[in-house]
């Protein structure tokens, strides 16, 4: 848009004017301070033109605007000369009246657009709209408003450079100190429960807003960008002592670039969604916020931060990420670990249900009508790895479940009274929480929400990232195919069920024994499936007759191996995913002792 003309400017218009008019169509001119000049947008209806006339008419256009270009000499404003502006476009228009004040109380001359104007305007600050800036309207449906040099010249031009400064000067354009630009809800508008259309979705992508702030924070040594309402006292703060601090402004231009960079993942996120792409996508961008900086890593040597994932897939998701802590020390890095492992293995079972966790994995699962029976019976299938773990259940923590976990004793010796880093649950009564507060003063009290299915599931290497589906599979989702000549009764069958959902939860190589909707013993993380064997028949000591046994994976030996030793040791029922080519030493080997057998053609290994 060309602004304030000289003479030359102005003769050269008149003639092409001249010429014009010469032909029956009058040219539309928008005038600036005392002169005019041709609106480079000006368009003419084509029932009004011939083509050849169009086509004159446009030549001429052409010619003038690149003549007007090259001799223009702009006088700037007087109205900006020396003055201090900041840029204010907000959608989140939070503490905007404590900012806006604040700013005029310091010079600051307010330029602003639309609601926000009228915002400011509603608390009695003085605002230039931006369509008074850039001497052209809103447009679009407000797609177009402030891209435009009158804006992003007095952004980006470098106050150290003299041709940026004389380029201004010329043009009539002045500086800002201050911008202020959050975004269109886009985030929370296709998030919203109650869903939102392809086209409003596009609609909520904002455009102006990223390219002030992207602006602003490149050249954030002259300019101060903000996109955070928090940073609005220390903003002015820094405006009214006059200070020269680069860090300040590097850590808000960083901030900036990172508001962008969320916004834009969120956009991109979204738009994958609606092709018909694969899962996958060929690019992945994961937008994490910062939830709290820990003691430390696994070790104290390590140093520790805990993030939320901001993307679209995880919001209202559940998960212990977004658990409230009601109660306790602050959550460790080992503490978040083996939170959301006890969190996700309770998840799974539908009824009342107690998992007690170590080192992330179960080691005691109980599920029962009475949720303190299954409590107890939880801790009794391990108690010596319960002490110190985390306890999680499925349902509320009323009152009376809150005394007994406060004054269990130990199965061990009767007297020792059973010590937890953790208690999380769905949800507690206000009695039950009270009691829970009066056990500890370190324990950490959680209350989460489910996980939904159908999640991705992210695991770090070095250099690079592994993505999955969740292993979101129950014992209803598949077949146990029995193999065997003997066929189990409903109770054992039940049995292998509670197992195999156990095992889905514990480390690789993984052995549970269950019997009666309890886990009796469990063998982990041991680089042969023997050993796994071994400990959790151990475990599970006399109460092992006639119990079922999950594996995570096949057997690949049979005899005088882990098969064989599980039927000689009382087993009733064995459940793993077959595949083995040695299958039919298992089976014959199930035969030969009266043991029941099924294949699931499912495997969970957890590494």
């Amino acid at each position: 848009m060309l602004g304030l003309g000289t003479s030359s400017a102005v003769s050269t218009n008149a003639a092409v004017t001249s010429s014009i008019v010469s032909t029956g169509h009058p040219l539309q001119s928008v005038t600036y301070g005392t002169s005019s000049a041709f609106h480079p947008a000006t368009v003419f209806p084509s029932h009004q033109l011939s083509a050849a006339t169009s086509h004159n008419l446009n030549s001429l256009r052409v010619k003038a605007m690149a003549e007007t270009a090259s001799t223009l000499k702009i006088e700037p404003k007087s109205a900006l000369s020396g003055k201090k502006q900041a840029l204010i476009s907000l959608s989140d228009k939070k503490d905007l009246a404590l900012l806006g004040v604040g700013l005029q109380e310091l010079g600051f001359t307010i330029v602003s657009t639309g609601g926000t104007a009228s915002s400011l305007e509603g608390s009695g600050v003085a605002v230039t709209k931006v369509e008074e800036l850039t001497q052209f309207p809103e447009m679009l449906d407000g797609r177009v408003k402030t891209l435009h040099p009158n804006v992003h010249g007095g952004i980006l031009a470098r106050r150290d450079q003299e041709h940026h400064m004389e380029a201004l000067n010329n043009h009539g354009i002045g500086t800002f100190d201050v911008v202020v630009v959050n975004l269109y809800p886009f985030y929370d508008k296709v998030s919203a429960s109650t869903g939102i259309s392809f086209e409003d979705g596009i609609e909520n992508i904002d455009i102006g807003g990223p390219a002030m702030i992207r602006a602003a924070a490149k050249n954030h040594q002259d300019v101060l960008v903000v996109v955070d309402s928090s940073d609005y006292p220390e903003l002015l703060e820094y405006l009214k002592e006059g200070r020269d601090d680069e860090q300040f402004r590097r850590r808000l231009a960083w901030k900036a670039f990172q508001h962008v960079a969320s916004y834009d993942s969120a956009v991109s996120e979204w738009l994958w969604k609606q092709t018909e792409g694969d899962k996958f996508p060929p690019s992945l961008t994961v937008p994490l916020s910062l939830k709290s900086s820990l003691r430390y890593g696994e070790n104290p040597h390590q140093k520790a931060a805990f993030y939320v994932d901001k993307s679209l897939a995880e919001v209202n998701a559940g998960g212990i990420a977004t658990s409230v802590q009601h109660h306790g020390k602050e959550m460790s890095y080992n503490n978040y670990l083996d939170a959301d492992a006890a969190w996700n293995c309770v998840c799974e079972f539908s009824k009342p249900t107690c998992v007690v966790v170590k080192h992330t994995n179960p080691c005691g699962v109980a599920s029962r009508d009475d949720i303190i029976e299954a409590y107890r019976l939880a801790v009794k299938a391990d108690p010596v790895s319960a002490f110190g773990g985390i306890v999680a259940f499925n349902v509320e923590v009323d009152e009376a479940l809150a005394k007994d976990i406060r004054e269990f004793r130990s199965p061990t010796d009767g007297e020792t009274r059973m010590f937890y880093e953790i208690v999380v649950a769905p949800k507690y009564t206000k009695k039950g929480l009270e009691v829970l507060r009066g056990k500890s003063k370190t324990l950490r009290i959680l209350e989460a929400s489910k996980n939904i299915k159908g999640k991705l599931s992210l695991r770090q290497v070095g250099g690079g990232w592994l993505a999955q589906d969740a292993d979101d599979l129950t014992p209803e989702d598949i077949n146990f195919n029995i193999v065997s000549e003997k066929a189990p009764l409903e109770n054992e069958l039940n049995d292998a069920k509670f197992a195999w959902l156990c095992v889905k939860h514990v480390k690789s190589n993984a052995i549970v024994i269950a019997k009666n909707n309890c886990m009796l013993g469990m063998g982990s993380g041991q680089p042969n499936r023997l050993e796994s064997l071994r400990i959790a028949t151990k475990k599970a000591g006399d109460e092992i007759k006639g119990a079922a046994l999950a594996s995570d994976a096949f057997f690949p030996f049979a005899w005088n191996d882990a098969v064989e030793e599980a039927c000689k040791s009382g087993i009733g029922f064995i459940a793993e995913p077959g595949g083995s080519i040695r299958d039919a030493d298992a089976i014959d080997c199930c035969n030969k002792y009266g043991v029941s057998l099924a294949f699931t053609n499912v495997r969970h290994f957890r590494h």
